[in-house]
């Protein structure tokens, strides 16, 4: 199988602890892997208990021993807590490319209480603590991945099989203190950060993590045409209006220089007036393509539902405030005018190619939720297409 499918699921204790950016980046960077696939999950005791019971494993080249902790660890930290029942979160990625369970499990790593450096994930972020006689005292493994390719097929055909009913926009799941009232917000990690195997998109979701929100849904995918024309249709009203003066004004320094007679500032102001809804119209489709890969006068209308060629990663953040907390770790929409430590200001370069985009009220994330279907399982349609049937 040249075309692999593996899988990372990031614990509790790690999202909990905002660390998602950065083991997102080293996945990344260091596979030169595809990100194929995010979703969040609640797993219920059933998928847990299935989960646990593939974790020891003849073919895994970790300690016996070190094996037995991750069962006892998924066990009692990815299931509801006993006394009140609560799901916990994780959140699974899917990565996809030739030799892609090596690769993941190489830059994962693994457990040791005599680990040196930092060179895998869980030198980093994993704790082994064990006292003086070899008693463990406290155990967190960071992430959990499969060591065989066998293994990954059938954990990730068991995760597909629980996606539906265990996975999504996560419900009920975040403990706020007596009169506080969480909101939902829409992230996109634009097209920019994808454009080649780099840290960015994980880089950006650290900065979002000083928000001290919480990630309550997680997806890849590509926007079609119709996607885009319909998230972005607001602003094209805008455009074709803000933009009559100053291509009035062009088109009146263009048209003096090269015919040689005035233009009078009535001439001038039909100008805009004509002009105007062209460029806005021509900035519109710029926006478009660059979000979906083709503006609606490229490709058939019959094309324009079917996903684009550019990549995105919606995430849905919850919490007090959460509209507002992360427009303000955003920045404007010019990223010249975005003050410094923020995303637009360190990832941006121009109006449209600004690294991220975010819900305004919470009443246009509603509408974008509708559009983007943060929600929507193609985890497990990415799975039955690299995989087979479940």
């Amino acid at each position: 199988m040249s075309q692999q499918l593996a899988y990372v699921i990031i614990t509790p204790y790690s999202l909990y602890k905002s660390r998602t950016g950065g083991i997102l980046s080293r996945l990344i960077t260091r596979t030169g892997l595809d990100l194929v696939g995010m979703r969040m999950f609640a797993p219920s005791a059933e998928l847990v208990k299935e989960y646990a019971e593939t974790i020891v494993s003849a073919h895994d080249t970790q300690d016996r021993k070190v094996q037995e902790l991750l069962k006892d660890y998924v066990l009692t930290s990815l299931a509801p807590d006993p006394k009140t029942g609560c799901r916990r979160r994780v959140m699974m990625l899917l990565f996809r490319g030739d030799e892609a369970v090596r690769k993941v499990r190489s830059v994962v790593g693994n457990l040791s209480p005599n680990r040196q450096g930092g060179e895998t994930i869980r030198d980093t972020y994993s704790d082994l603590i064990v006292d003086d006689t070899g008693k463990v005292r406290y155990f967190e493994p960071a992430v959990l991945a499969a060591p065989t390719v066998e293994e990954a097929v059938n954990k990730l055909k068991m995760w597909a099989r629980h996606s539906d009913a265990d996975g999504g926009i996560l419900e009920n799941i975040i403990n706020y203190a007596p009169g506080e009232l969480p909101e939902r917000t829409l992230v996109l990690i634009k097209p920019d950060n994808f454009r080649f195997p780099t840290g960015r998109p994980g880089n950006v979701i650290d900065f979002f993590s000083r928000a001290g929100l919480y990630i309550v849904g997680a997806r890849v995918f590509r926007m079609s045409t119709a996607q885009a024309m319909e998230f972005y249709g607001p602003v094209r009203e805008f455009l074709r209006t803000k933009l009559k003066d100053g291509v009035s004004a062009k088109a009146k320094e263009v048209l003096e220089k090269e015919f040689g007679f005035k233009v009078s500032a009535a001439d001038q102001k039909a100008l805009g007036e004509i002009l105007g809804p062209v460029q806005g119209d021509s900035q519109f489709d710029n926006i478009v393509r660059f979000m979906a890969g083709h503006a609606p006068s490229e490709i058939p209308e019959a094309d324009w539902a079917k996903p684009g060629t550019e990549k995105c990663i919606a995430l849905v953040y919850e919490g007090v405030n959460a509209v507002s907390k992360i427009r303000d770790v955003l920045g404007p929409t010019d990223p010249s005018k975005a003050p410094p430590g923020s995303i637009r200001r360190e990832f941006g370069s121009t109006i449209m190619v600004n690294a991220a985009h975010a819900s305004d009220s919470p009443e246009n994330a509603k509408r974008e939720f509708g559009i983007v279907k943060p929600g929507e399982n193609n985890f497990k349609q990415v799975i039955e297409e690299t995989l087979g049937k479940l």
